[in-house]
């Protein structure tokens, strides 16, 4: 009985009335009044304290006030991010092909045979998606049958006209081989003291240098009108790939270098429109 008494009376005082009222100090006149209870209390800071989350709540998943909530990522950055990664992607697949194509020619303009080149670069390529290629058209399989049967370095025996100024010697020398087609020695070997500056032939521009087991220090230039040269087992490199170069200038010194080579000498070759041709025909050595 008395507990049923204790909680009337906890109840009671949660529902009892109080007043409040503010007053001007001066005038003593009431300038607001509230009938407030402690239940009336408690209910209002519930349902406030529901309102502003459920409020903070909206604000942050459906405006762009969370942006500025620290360690929160804009979803147009994460967009952009995920655009990037993937461009990242085939960058670096197209760079990666790009690289293995220069590679390729290198190895061709040091003289490796081309089957063998396309053979590595077959296999390198074999982790990439495999490429259906269509039916090649009727021209096309003549083409193909055309270069098939064509040898690579069968030239006429008639020097084709080249549309330049006259060429210079590289090397002031004895030429010690000549060019001989038939035993595939596409080049004049041209004997010389030792540390014998090698000048470039005609301006143009260096493509090619580098080192290789074979021929040694390897410097080749591009010429105009598809004409190249290349100077072989130099002892030293006296310019890079990209220099822009003057007709007679130094670009190598004469060397030895090389598994090929028998004694300090040039191997100087000149090729028109990616075939060998014999320099003795175009400059005096």
């Amino acid at each position: 009985m008395r507990s049923d008494k204790q909680k009337s009376t906890r109840v009671q005082r949660w529902r009892n009335k109080f007043r409040f009222v503010i007053l001007n100090d001066d005038t003593f006149e009431e300038l607001l009044t509230l009938r407030l209870s402690p239940l009336n209390i408690f209910v209002f800071s519930v349902v406030s304290v529901f309102a502003t989350i459920m409020l903070t709540t909206t604000l942050i998943a459906f405006t762009p006030l969370k942006e500025l909530i620290p360690g929160y990522a804009s979803s147009k950055l994460r967009r952009e991010a995920i655009e990037m990664a993937l461009k990242t992607d085939s960058l670096e697949l197209v760079l990666e092909q790009n690289e293995n194509y220069i590679d390729a020619v290198q190895r061709i303009l040091q003289g490796e045979v081309i089957d063998s080149v396309l053979v590595d670069l077959s296999s390198q390529d074999s982790s990439q998606d495999e490429i259906v290629l269509s039916d090649p058209s009727t021209k096309d399989s003549v083409f193909r049958e055309w270069v098939e049967e064509e040898n690579a370095f069968t030239l006429s025996q008639k020097a084709p006209k080249l549309t330049i100024p006259q060429l210079i010697s590289p090397l002031d020398g004895i030429v010690t081989s000549s060019f001989d087609r038939a035993s595939g020695h596409y080049a004049v070997d041209i004997a010389a003291n030792k540390n014998t500056p090698v000048k470039s032939c005609y301006e143009g521009t260096i493509v090619f240098a580098d080192w290789t087991s074979e021929t040694g220090h390897i410097i080749i230039v591009q010429h105009e009108n598809n004409l190249l040269s290349a100077y072989k087992h130099n002892s030293a490199l006296l310019k890079e790939v990209g220099d822009f170069i003057r007709s007679g200038e130094a670009i190598a010194i004469i060397g030895n270098s090389g598994e090929n080579s028998t004694g300090p000498h040039l191997h100087f070759e000149l090729w028109y429109e990616g075939a060998p041709i014999n320099p003795e025909e175009f400059l005096k050595l």
